[in-house]
């Protein structure tokens, strides 16, 4: 059972039962435990959902612009900051080991490269001697090993040290950090507009109800101890 609820169900028991058997001490207690447990129950209830008549009440779904701007300020100031950028595309765990170019590679079509080869001879002092040899579909053979040769070459290439240290000092040019930045920013900036304020509401609800139902727990545990003491110092 939500802990929250039951903790105002045993508030309410205590004062039904002080009431029944007409003990003021127990009736006590009880009262203030359900004006504790409640008043926080209502508090925590006023964060997400617009109450009429009370002004605040609804504060996250009202804010919803300002939580955006907050979590994107998050981001951009605490995790994709200019040193960590940069530490990134320099340290150890950055560029040189991430740089996993292979895979792309393998899937990029190089067909337009095979034909643009084959204009180059065509229009070349070669060409008047390609069609001695039949023209263009001579060169149709050659186009399996060409893409073959290109993409080991391109591998190759990416994966040499001088490559990837030329990349990284591209890259680590302060223009390019700020382009980087600012694509890092614009990806942030798609995926906030995508929320609404009903997800964000449960999102932050998801996160924080286990820890604010403990306000209703202690606001009736407390609010007990002070009925507690008020009834001792009427006797």
């Amino acid at each position: 059972m939500n802990k929250s609820l039951l903790t105002n169900l045993l508030a309410l028991s205590l004062l039904l039962a002080g009431y029944a058997l007409k003990q003021d001490l127990i009736l006590n207690i009880g009262l203030f435990a359900v004006a504790g447990a409640l008043t926080n129950w209502i508090a925590i209830h006023m964060l997400f959902e617009k109450v009429p008549g009370f002004y605040g009440s609804g504060v996250i779904p009202a804010r919803f612009e300002e939580f955006k701007s907050g979590i994107r300020h998050l981001m951009m100031s605490q995790f994709f900051t200019d040193e960590n950028i940069d530490r990134f595309l320099s340290g150890g765990n950055g560029i040189q080991a991430e740089l996993h170019l292979a895979p792309v590679i393998e899937k990029v079509d190089f067909s337009p490269a095979f034909d643009a080869f084959v204009t180059v001879i065509k229009e070349s002092s070669f060409g008047n001697m390609l069609s001695f040899v039949g023209g263009e579909a001579a060169l149709k053979p050659l186009k399996e090993p060409f893409i073959k040769t290109m993409k080991k070459s391109l591998i190759r290439m990416t994966q040499d040290k001088a490559f990837i240290a030329n990349l990284r000092e591209e890259l680590e040019q302060p223009d390019v950090l700020a382009n980087i930045k600012s694509q890092i920013e614009e990806i942030i900036e798609k995926r906030l507009d995508e929320l609404t304020p009903q997800v964000v509401k449960e999102i932050i609800q998801e996160m924080i109800k286990k820890h604010l139902g403990w306000l209703v727990v202690w606001g009736g545990v407390f609010g007990g101890l002070i009925g507690l003491i008020a009834a001792l110092l009427k006797v």
